[in-house]
């Protein structure tokens, strides 16, 4: 009996990991505008330890060049994946969802992100501090996400930008005084690896390839 419970014990487990694989598979094909945040940037997946290492040998040249841009910039999903915070005020005006007219100074440097197709995805969040009710914070930073998402779309190519609206859920600061409300105003731009990077990657070399506009 022991050895039929194991046995069937094993072929449950079998059965769990083949319907996870489907699920992360059914992820990794859905279009990229009906995946969620977190799916969004989990994928693709990097399974080889070498692939991985160039895209983040890649990825951190990116971010000391953003760096050098006097931007906000971070590491994540183990240095594939660069962040960077962008103050809401430097893009809108007070409880305003209309782009300001200087705020293409900061998102110029972002364009070149968008050039080479399949190469990065870009997803938009935008973060609030806590004034106002929910349901304001959520139709506020979805009207200003959308707005930066139009901007790509108008300037550059949106085809791999993906926007996100979090209202005020993730605040950086405690929302106890106007500084720290200022920096829970926020945009965050997450430069996550495409299927071209990682299809360069397993040949052994990254290089983005800029597309020219017609």
């Amino acid at each position: 009996m022991a050895m039929k419970y194991t046995r069937l014990l094993r072929m449950a487990f079998v059965v769990v990991a083949l319907a996870s694989a489907l699920v992360c598979n059914a992820a990794e094909n859905d279009d990229i505008f009906d995946l969620t945040f977190d799916e969004n940037l989990n994928l693709p997946k990097i399974q080889k330890a070498e692939v991985a290492e160039r895209i983040q040998n890649f990825q951190n040249d990116r971010a000391v060049e953003l760096i050098k841009n006097n931007l906000e910039v971070e590491l994540t999903r183990n240095g594939e994946v660069i962040i960077v915070t962008v103050p809401a005020d430097e893009l809108f005006a007070p409880n305003d969802t209309v782009l300001l007219k200087n705020s293409s100074e900061v998102l110029n440097k972002f364009l070149k992100f968008t050039k080479a197709p399949g190469f990065y995805k870009l997803l938009l969040v935008m973060h609030s501090d806590n004034t106002g009710t929910p349901n304001y914070l959520n139709r506020l930073t979805g009207a200003r996400s959308n707005a930066v998402y139009e901007w790509f779309e108008a300037h550059g190519n949106a085809d791999w930008v993906v926007p996100y609206a979090f209202g005020g859920i993730q605040p950086l600061q405690d929302n106890t005084s106007i500084d720290k409300r200022r920096l829970n105003r926020r945009l965050e731009i997450y430069i996550v690896p495409g299927e071209e990077m990682i299809a360069q990657a397993k040949k052994g070399k990254v290089k983005q390839v800029v597309r020219k506009r017609k």
